[in-house]
């Protein structure tokens, strides 16, 4: 199942990408992603309540509130980023380089979280970044 999400998740940023560049056209990019970023707000939160999931809130570590809460300053300095590389760069170049966070999430997991390091993650490590330099040069 975790496979079908991850899919749906790739499909949704790819959307993301074309419609954010569509978007920000003549918009600062800070103010667009305070605008999308209210919509995520909207859309999370009413997943919450439609699931009746809102009663969990109270069963928050410390621990998992302190991270979530880094995820979400992470998160908001990729929007920011992201926005302002799209809004003056092409999202044909923008996008790729993005994802190399799929290269540096790989390494990152295997330093802290000591996840498997397999010599396919590696190979794909290094077909990523081939990759994304054939697409920006």
């Amino acid at each position: 199942m975790w496979f079908w999400f991850a899919l749906g998740s790739a499909v949704f940023a790819a959307l993301t990408s074309i419609l954010a560049k569509i978007g920000i056209e003549g918009v600062n990019s800070n103010l667009a992603t305070a605008l999308r970023t209210v919509v995520v707000v909207f859309m999370a939160w009413g997943m919450v309540f439609l699931t009746n999931t809102q009663d969990g809130i109270f069963d928050v570590s410390k621990k998992s509130w302190l991270f979530l809460i880094l995820s979400g300053l992470a998160t908001g300095a990729s929007w920011l980023c992201y926005y302002k590389a799209l809004q003056i760069g092409e999202a044909s170049k923008v996008v790729p380089i993005d994802k190399l966070s799929v290269v540096l999430t790989l390494v990152l997991a295997f330093v802290f979280l000591h996840e498997k390091f397999t010599i396919h993650s590696a190979i794909g490590c290094l077909l990523i970044g081939a990759g994304t330099l054939l697409m920006v040069l």
